[in-house]
């Protein structure tokens, strides 16, 4: 049997290999660091993620014999003005929505940024059938609000949505067997709502990873240690480092976490062969990062209608690593696209930029800036008084709370974990988070959680 995996692949594809069935422990310390899985880790030895962009043999019983690359990721910046940039670019991007929704009624969720707005305008344009729809965390930003005047400009249908606390307690099983516990439970909010999702229309169209292709870092150019050293850090979560070290410790695995981390890094980064920096993290982010980590969710989508990706599109790949790294620096592609081509959508606010939108987002600085930051400060610190603290993740509204903490509780410590990570560390993470510091331990608790409900998934015995 022969596969071909994409450039980005939507969904992950497993095949076995010649090993022991046992748990890969040096690849759990990755994921417990970094949230996702590296390369073709699993959690068992003797199982792979195809890569991506190449082609596969396998035998009839589902083991790899082979893999043999059919695209690379390169840099060849060709000669061209920023407008010819900007007008290949709104051509290619319209033709891929065109081809990937023809003839059905586009599912588009809205946020306050750039690439679903960036979607909003091209599928008005093509002249697609969409209804589209937002959601905000009760108490955070009205991110529907944005969302709510980028549909109005476009004509298309809307509704918005509140995630609410709780939420995941009544769906974490399902997501658990959706995703595979391939990645933590609380990032995937659109599993609050997923089941009014399905009947807004035929096919999903979703703009993640435009942010990764249509930007640019702006980094100078780096040696190989510098770019191991920064990618390390761009990667590891907060409190992962901390989390992995001591799972690596109690397990007993040889040398140190960090050590193996950056090692397998550098090998990975070693294969890109591309001089320039910038361009080398994007590829290494579209071939690692990509498909093990922003895919895995697809599956919540995937459950109720079709999806489409436009910016995982083979054609958009290819255009991205022919651009000038300058024309990518701050967005510019996307912006200018969305100015030339939907003005009025370029006035509504950008929410990363806020209050400021796409004709005057360089203002968002002293002293510009300065009375919306003093307004909502204030407005928080109110807020907070009342009771009715600003929430900006989800983890803030599913894991805080008396009730939160007696579901997680349950989870953590009635699905067997304390067989393979010892219980006392658990508990000491579940104390430091509600006793001390939420923040640097929310990590650390999404990927206990994750593990228990692998865990009893699996059924397994030590």
């Amino acid at each position: 049997m022969t596969i071909k995996t994409a450039i980005i692949p939507t969904e992950q594809t497993f095949a076995k290999v010649h090993a022991d069935r046992q748990l890969h422990l040096e690849a759990l310390c990755v994921f417990a660091a970094i949230g996702f899985f590296l390369d073709t880790d699993t959690y068992w030895k003797d199982e792979v993620v195809l890569k991506p962009a190449h082609t596969h043999r396998l035998d009839d019983d589902g083991y790899l014999l082979d893999s043999k690359p059919w695209f690379e990721w390169f840099y060849d910046p060709k000669p061209m003005t920023f407008d010819a940039a900007v007008d290949g670019y709104a051509s290619l991007f319209e033709e891929v929505l065109k081809e990937q929704t023809h003839g059905q009624r586009v599912i588009l969720p809205l946020s306050g940024g750039l690439d679903s707005r960036t979607q909003a305008a091209g599928l008005y344009r093509i002249g697609a059938e969409v209804s589209s729809y937002s959601y905000s965390f009760a108490q955070g930003y009205p991110e529907s609000a944005i969302a709510s005047a980028i549909a109005k400009v476009c004509e298309f249908d809307f509704e918005a949505f509140t995630i609410n606390s709780g939420y995941l307690w009544r769906v974490i099983d399902d997501l658990a067997k959706l995703n595979g516990c391939y990645s933590e439970f609380t990032s995937p909010r659109q599993m609050a709502v997923i089941d009014q999702l399905g009947a807004k229309g035929d096919v999903f169209s979703l703009g993640h990873w435009g942010d990764v292709l249509f930007d640019s870092m702006g980094l100078p150019q780096l040696s190989d240690a510098e770019l191991v050293d920064l990618l390390s850090k761009k990667l590891l979560k907060r409190g992962g480092l901390a989390l992995a070290s001591k799972l690596w410790t109690t397990w007993g695995l040889d040398g140190d976490f960090l050590s193996y981390f950056k090692g397998r890094l550098a090998t990975l980064l070693d294969g890109i062969a591309i001089p320039d920096s910038n361009a080398k993290l994007r590829a290494f982010k579209s071939l690692y990062w990509a498909p093990r980590w922003t895919s895995v969710n697809h599956s919540v989508f995937a459950s109720v209608q079709p999806i489409t990706l436009p910016y995982y599109d083979e054609r958009l790949c290819r255009f991205i690593c022919t651009v000038p790294e300058t024309y990518l620096n701050g967005r510019q592609l996307q912006i200018a696209y969305i100015q030339r081509y939907a003005p009025e959508l370029a006035s509504i606010t950008w929410q990363d930029q806020r209050p400021f939108h796409l004709n005057n987002y360089h203002k968002n600085r002293f002293p510009y800036a300065t009375p919306y930051r003093v307004a909502n400060k204030v407005k928080r610190t109110f807020n907070s008084i009342l009771g009715k603290p600003y929430v900006q993740r989800n983890w803030e509204l599913q894991f805080l709370g008396a009730s939160n903490q007696a579901h997680l509780s349950a989870h953590l410590f009635e699905s067997g974990l304390e067989d393979w990570i010892p219980e006392a560390l658990v508990r000491d993470y579940v104390a430091d988070f509600y006793n001390q510091d939420a923040l640097k331990n929310a990590h650390a608790i999404n990927m206990l959680l994750v593990f228990a409900k692998f865990n009893q998934l699996n059924a397994l015995t030590f």
